[in-house]
């Protein structure tokens, strides 16, 4: 509407800092905070430091994605919101328990890069319908989880972003401030994109942004300071999963473990390939 589009936001340099700053800490660190600190501390039987960081996440991301939506000049659907949170919270919820398990199972020699009845130490398993529990449970981590996870993520993200047009060309521009966030914002959703395995959700919203540019442009709006934001970051994601499919692209073993059309490799299977079996 006309007059929503007129309320132009400025720049939410604290939103998007804390978002940016806690994905980085809370969701890439966690793997990388269970490879560092002393197993003593965390014996396996007990929640890990990722876990008590995944908990965390799952209390923030919701809490700053609903301040953003506070924050949008346009009024947004509420019901389709809360509903995008409750789900978004029981997916993340659900990889929390699947994730842990899982990264705990690295301990025992359990290997990214290879599926759930190819590794060693789950061949073995007698009876044999315990590798159908820990598949389950990969199923729990990677597919459910996932997908209740991200769905309404970038549902909130793009709802947010339909609501960040400007009809004032001098406003359709970024503070320097926000130009530093994009690189490490983007490079995060590299991360969400190539280890969630969500490449056709994102592709899809990133094309359902750009539709949306398009058909706004013809109206004369243009995007504001926040729009350009996640499109740029959005576009810098994409330009990063495309470098790094070409990189991998002949990699046998990644192939074998990737076999669909869309190859789009983990880095933790590259990590735990190429890097930790050194």
């Amino acid at each position: 509407k006309a007059d929503e589009a007129a309320g132009t936001a400025p720049f939410h340099f604290d939103l998007w800092f804390y978002f940016t700053l806690q994905n980085w800490i809370l969701d890439f660190g966690r793997p990388i905070a269970m490879l560092v600190f002393p197993l003593e501390w965390f014996p396996l039987n007990k929640p890990s430091v990722g876990d008590y960081f995944h908990m965390a996440y799952n209390i923030i991301t919701p809490f700053l994605l609903l301040k953003l939506m506070e924050r949008s000049p346009r009024t947004l659907p509420r019901a389709m919101i809360y509903l995008s949170i409750i789900t978004f919270v029981m997916g993340a919820s659900i990889h929390l328990v699947g994730d842990s398990v899982n990264h705990r199972l690295l301990f025992s020699g359990y290997q990214h890069h290879l599926s759930v009845r190819e590794n060693p130490i789950i061949r073995n398993l007698k009876p044999e319908t315990l590798i159908d529990s820990f598949e389950l449970l990969y199923y729990y981590d990677e597919y459910l989880g996932h997908s209740m996870w991200y769905i309404p993520f970038f549902l909130i993200l793009f709802m947010y972003f339909s609501g960040c047009f400007t009809p004032t060309k001098a406003e359709s521009s970024m503070p320097g401030v926000a130009l530093l966030l994009v690189v490490p914002s983007g490079l995060y959703y590299w991360y969400l994109v190539t280890e969630g395995q969500i490449f056709i959700l994102f592709i899809f919203t990133f094309f359902a942004m750009l539709a949306l540019v398009l058909h706004q442009k013809r109206k004369c709006l243009f995007l504001d300071s926040n729009g350009l934001f996640l499109f740029y970051s959005f576009a810098l994601t994409l330009l990063l999963v495309a470098l790094w499919v070409a990189w991998l692209w002949n990699d046998p073993v990644l192939r074998k473990k990737y076999p669909g059309v869309i190859y789009v490799p983990e880095p933790w299977a590259f990590y735990t390939l190429h890097v930790s079996s050194r």
